[in-house]
C-alpha cells in the first residue's frame, strides 16, 4: 500500500497538479511506499511568481515576524519528530536511532541557529559618511538531496526565511516525504502565502526549470559535482548568484603524535560509515603513517565488525540500506573496482551482507594499502567503503590529502596543537580535530569542485542577503 503526497505547495495552497506520478521506494525492502506528482516547468513558473509576489512584503517584515515565523516551524517539527524520523528512515534507509537524533536533530538544529542569529544581528552600519545596509537577496531557488533530506533543506529554508527571502523548493524525487512533512509544518507556522513554496519532480525537468527562471535570482544546489555543473549552466544566463555544496573525498590523517592510535582509527571507520556512507563530508580516505598499517588494519577488521548492518527498523541497526538500487550498483562496480586495481580488501566485498537477500544493502568494506591514484581513491563511492593509505611523513600526508579535485572536509588525529597546524595546510572548507562533530555555528562549504558559498552559521545567512552601500547618508 503506498500514500499519496501528490500536491504541490504553492501560493499558500495544496494544490494536485494533473501530472504523471512516480513510486517512492523504501531501499529496506525494494517496495515502493508512497507516490509522488513529477512536476514541470509550468509548476515552477507558478511556484517562482507566487515568490515574486510575495517578496516585497515579506522583505521588509519585521524581525519579530520572522522570530515568530521560526519558532513556529520548530515548534511544529518538534510536534511530528517521531513521524519525521519514519519518513526519514523509509525514504532513504537510515537506521531509527540515527533519524531520530541527527537527522531530524539536524534540521530542527538550523531553524533553531536562524532564530539565534536574528536575536542580535546588525542589517545597518555607519562606515564613515556611507550607510552600509544588508538587503533580503530575493527568490530563491533550492535544489536539495535525498541522503540527509531535512538537514540539506532546513540549512537553506532555515536563514532564508530569517533573511526576508522568498523561495521555491524542490527536495530529492528520491526522499520527498520529509519536505513535505515540514511543509506541512510551514504551512502552519504563519508564514505568508508565497514566501515558501514546494514542487517535486526531477532535475532535467524542475530543476533545471528552477536555476534558469528569470524570477529567480538566487539558487542554491547541494548534490554530485556533475549536476552542479548542469545548475550553474542552467543559471549562467540570467547572471544569478548560485552556491553549491558538491561532492567530497575527504581525507583523514592520523598522525604519529595521536594519543590513542587505535582509538583514532576505529573511530574514523565508524565515521566513515556512518548514515551508511551516504555523506558528502565522510572520512573515505584515512591516511596512517606506513609504519603503522598493520596495526591499522588490525584495528580496522574490528571496527568494521562492529558495523551491524539490517533494518533500519531494528534498534540494533547500526547501518541501513544505501538509498537506491542505481546507488547499490555504483558502490558494488566500485568495490570490485579495487579489488581489479589491487587494494587489500580486509573486510567486506561485493554482495549483500550475510543473511540479506532483499533490499539494497551494502557490506561495510575497507581497503587497505590502497594508493591515492587508485578509482577508490579518487571517486566519490558515497556508501560504506573506507581506503587506508599509508604516509611516509607529514608532508606526504599533507601532499595526499590535497591530492584530490575535492576540499569539501579534512580530519586530523594527533597532538592538538599539531594537529591544527596541520589542518591549516589542508585545501577544505571544513577540518574536524580529534574526532571533533559538527558545529551548526560554523560555515560548511568547500574548496575545488566541492562547491562555492557557504551554509550554516552567520555565513550561512549572509549567503542571503545583497549588500547596498548609501553614501552621503551619515
Amino acid at each position: 500500500m503506498t500514500t499519496a503526497y501528490n500536491k504541490f505547495f504553492i501560493n499558500g495552497e495544496w494544490v494536485e497538479p494533473d501530472r504523471p506520478t512516480l513510486e517512492v521506494i523504501n531501499p529496506a525492502n525494494e517496495e515502493p511506499f508512497a507516490t509522488i506528482s513529477m512536476g514541470t516547468a509550468a509548476d515552477v513558473d507558478g511556484a517562482a511568481k507566487a515568490a515574486k509576489a510575495a517578496f516585497a512584503s515579506w522583505s521588509t517584515s519585521s524581525i519579530e515576524t520572522r522570530k515568530n515565523v521560526l519558532g513556529n516551524i520548530i515548534a511544529g517539527l518538534k510536534g511530528r519528530s517521531e513521524e519525521m524520523a519514519v519518513a526519514i528512515s523509509t525514504e532513504m534507509g537510515a537506521p531509527m536511532g540515527l533519524s531520530k537524533t541527527a537527522q531530524v536533530g539536524s534540521g530542527m538544529g538550523h531553524f533553531m541557529t536562524a532564530l539565534k542569529i536574528l536575536e542580535d544581528f546588525e542589517f545597518e552600519e555607519i562606515r564613515g559618511s556611507t550607510r552600509i545596509v544588508k538587503e533580503s537577496a530575493g527568490v530563491c531557488g533550492f535544489i536539495t538531496p535525498w541522503n540527509w533530506p531535512l538537514n540539506q533543506i532546513a540549512c537553506k529554508v532555515a536563514p532564508a526565511i530569517a533573511a526576508g527571502c522568498t523561495m521555491v523548493l524542490k527536495p530529492s524525487e528520491i526522499a520527498p516525504v520529509s519536505a513535505y512533512i515540514l511543509a506541512e509544518v510551514i504551512a502552519e507556522s504563519g508564514l505568508p502565502a508565497g514566501v515558501f513554496n514546494l514542487v517535486n519532480g526531477d532535475g532535467p525537468a524542475v530543476g533545471s526549470a528552477i536555476s534558469a527562471h528569470p524570477d529567480i535570482d538566487l539558487v542554491s544546489f547541494t548534490g554530485s559535482t556533475r549536476a552542479g555543473r548542469e545548475v550553474a549552466r542552467d543559471a549562467a544566463d540570467g547572471i544569478k548568484r548560485v552556491t553549491q555544496e558538491l561532492g567530497g573525498k575527504s581525507a583523514n590523517i592520523i598522525l604519529e603524535d595521536v594519543a590513542d592510535f587505535a582509538k583514532a582509527v576505529g573511530g574514523g571507520v565508524a565515521s566513515c560509515f556512518g548514515n551508511s556512507g551516504q555523506s558528502c563530508n565522510a572520512p573515505t580516505r584515512m591516511l596512517v603513517p606506513a609504519a603503522r598499517m598493520a596495526e591499522a588494519i588490525e584495528v580496522a577488521k574490528v571496527a568494521a565488525a562492529k558495523a551491524i548492518v539490517g533494518d533500519p527498523q531494528d534498534d540494533t541497526t547500526k547501518l541501513g540500506p544505501v538509498v537506491s538500487e542505481m546507488q547499490y550498483t555504483k558502490i558494488q562496480g566500485l568495490i570490485a573496482k579495487g579489488v581489479e586495481e589491487g587494494a587489500e580488501l580486509i573486510a567486506g566485498g561485493t554482495g549483500r551482507p550475510e543473511g540479506l537477500d532483499k533490499g539494497y544493502y551494502v557490506q561495510p568494506t575497507v581497503f587497505a594499502n590502497v594508493t591515492n591514484d587508485m578509482t577508490i581513491a579518487r571517486e566519490e563511492i558515497f556508501g560504506p567503503v573506507l581506503s587506508i593509505i599509508a604516509y611516509q611523513d607529514e608532508e606526504d600526508a599533507v601532499r595526499i590529502a590535497n591530492d584530490t579535485d575535492y576540499g569539501l572536509s579534512g580530519y586530523v588525529s594527533g597532538e592538538a596543537s599539531h594537529a591544527q597546524a596541520v589542518a591549516l595546510k589542508l585545501r577544505t572548507g571544513n577540518v574536524h580535530i580529534n574526532g571533533a562533530g559538527p558545529d551548526f555555528a560554523a560555515p560548511f562549504g568547500g574548496y575545488k569542485q566541492s562547491g562555492n558559498g557557504r551554509e550554516w552559521g552567520i555565513e550561512g545567512f549572509e549567503e542571503f542577503l545583497e549588500t547596498k552601500a548609501i553614501m552621503g547618508a551619515a
